[in-house]
């Protein structure tokens, strides 16, 4: 009976110690993933022969109500 309770006591023991070293596992994979795209740059300045991608076609800025349907049109 008493062996019984120890034995099922050492199972739980070893998946307390496994779920927390696979938690701890994950925890620093996760903070040295953000710390890899932390320093990468998405926005950098392009180089070479690069060309503006939006240009209006006359040269009052849209007002919102234009832009909220380009938003809403294009799904930005």
């Amino acid at each position: 009976m008493v062996r019984s309770k120890m034995k099922i006591l050492w199972q739980m023991f070893k998946v307390f110690i496994l779920f927390t070293g696979c938690t701890t596992l994950f925890y620093y994979g996760m903070i040295w993933i953000n710390q890899e795209y932390e320093n990468y740059h998405r926005y950098e300045e392009p180089e070479g022969s690069a060309v503006k991608v939006y240009q209006s076609l006359n040269e009052d800025p849209p007002n919102w109500v234009d832009r909220l349907l380009l938003f809403y049109l294009d799904g930005e």
